[in-house]
């Protein structure tokens, strides 16, 4: 890898009307600020960046540059260099950065991999408290975090995801797979894990739309109870069941988790558990192990990363999924082993992720006139942004999925995982 170049100042661009604005002290604050990130953090490839007076910063190898990006002003200038994290993507959002060469993708994807080459930092005392605070999610703010996201209208969703609205990460058995194949290959392989049979009970926390509820009733003959937070989803999940003829099989609730009664021969959560929150994890396997039945079989579909990161990143908790967190294993073994529940099983999907991202971003793409009818330019800035920085967080940044199967008896599963592949084919 060659060593990077200490940013320049290129002062040969000097296009647009606005070529000497900004001149002064708070514009040299900003350019010396944002060229010392700049140099900090790109280590591999190349950026150009386009200040409000024409000057050029450019940082990374030498050559010819990977993005090239504009900024609007100073004020923009400084916020990148002061707050990355959340100023990025607020700048995309309101049209104060465009670009001049490569796409959103190439730039965030630049970012991710330069950011994969500096190790996590270690948060402290104040980060472990602030946590507890930011994540609480008690009910009335699940509700809350739930409908800022999933209480959009069904027709955005209709647009970028497969026939059966799975918002979760697909199941790429061959890597030739259409998103809708490798997203009903993910339901026969958690229905696999699950070992179902005909007349069972099983209960879905965090339904969605109720896909896969509808899946388990009609393919394996159980009885499905889901329940979900958003009145968007409670509402095309139970007309669903009714077109399907699944009403006396299938039941749909509007009911926080801790809420739920009774016993259920299995447990299914698929892509809820982002939005637990560190300080609730005890409660909700507390609550799994309370649910279960003595033989029953539990699966956890849930997004992580492979360190300890203490909050949400900015953007995403402000923007997109207020509340949320993705653990690392470490944080969520404990809390299963105080519940007195086995560990049956771990499976991590790496790269599926990245991969159903990919589909959803170019299919929001394709799309995209139609989801701006819907809305506006810059919910479409915002929702691009989301997806393309999900992705780079998959590749580059540690994320993964969990699949972690439960029980309360050591014998509930069978000794092998033969059975997995053999149930799903």
């Amino acid at each position: 890898m060659s060593s990077p170049a200490s940013f320049v100042l290129d002062h040969s661009d000097t296009r647009g009307t606005g070529a000497r604005r900004g001149a002064g002290p708070i514009a040299g604050l900003a350019r010396a600020a944002l060229g010392r990130l700049l140099d900090r953090l790109i280590r591999v490839g190349s950026l150009g960046v386009v200040l409000p007076s024409g000057e050029v910063l450019r940082a990374g190898e030498p050559g010819a540059e990977t993005v090239r990006i504009r900024l609007r002003d100073y004020r923009t200038a400084w916020r990148l260099a002061t707050y990355p994290g959340l100023a990025l993507g607020e700048a995309w959002m309101d049209g104060d950065v465009t670009l001049e060469r490569g796409t959103l993708w190439d730039l965030l994807d630049l970012a991710g991999r330069n950011l994969s080459l500096r190790r996590p930092p270690r948060r402290g005392r104040l980060a472990r408290f602030w946590r507890r605070i930011e994540q609480a999610n008690d009910r009335a703010a699940a509700r809350r975090n739930v409908a800022h996201h999933y209480d959009l209208s069904l027709d955005l969703y209709r647009r970028f995801l497969d026939a059966d609205l799975q918002y979760s990460c697909a199941y790429f058995e061959r890597p030739d797979m259409t998103l809708d194949e490798a997203q009903a290959a993910k339901k026969r392989h958690l229905a696999a894990k699950l070992l179902l049979e005909p007349g069972q009970s099983v209960l879905d926390i965090g339904c969605g739309w109720g896909g896969l509820a509808l899946s388990l009733a009609e393919d394996a003959g159980t009885r499905v109870t889901g329940v979900t937070l958003s009145d968007e989803q409670l509402a095309v999940a139970q007309a669903r069941a009714a077109e399907r003829g699944l009403g006396d099989r299938v039941e749909f609730r509007k009911q926080d988790y801790r809420d739920v009664e009774g016993t259920f021969d299995r447990i299914v959560s698929v892509g809820m558990f982002e939005h637990v929150g560190v300080p609730n994890y005890q409660a909700f396997f507390d609550t799994v192990a309370r649910l279960l039945k003595e033989d029953g079989v539990a699966v956890l579909h849930a997004i992580g990363q492979n360190h300890v990161s203490v909050s949400n990143q900015p953007w995403i908790g402000k923007y997109i999924f207020p509340g949320g967190y993705t653990p690392a294993l470490s944080e969520i073994l404990p809390a299963i082993e105080r519940a007195g529940l086995w560990v049956t099983d771990i499976e991590i999907l790496r790269l599926h992720y990245a991969e159903t991202l990919k589909a959803w971003r170019e299919r929001f793409e394709a799309n995209r006139a139609g989801i701006a009818a819907l809305y506006d330019e810059r919910f479409c800035r915002m929702w691009e942004f989301y997806l393309c920085l999900s992705e780079v967080a998959f590749r580059h940044r540690g994320c993964m999925v969990f699949q972690i199967q439960l029980s309360k008896r050591v014998d509930a599963v069978p000794l092998t995982r033969d059975y997995i592949h053999g149930a799903a084919a």
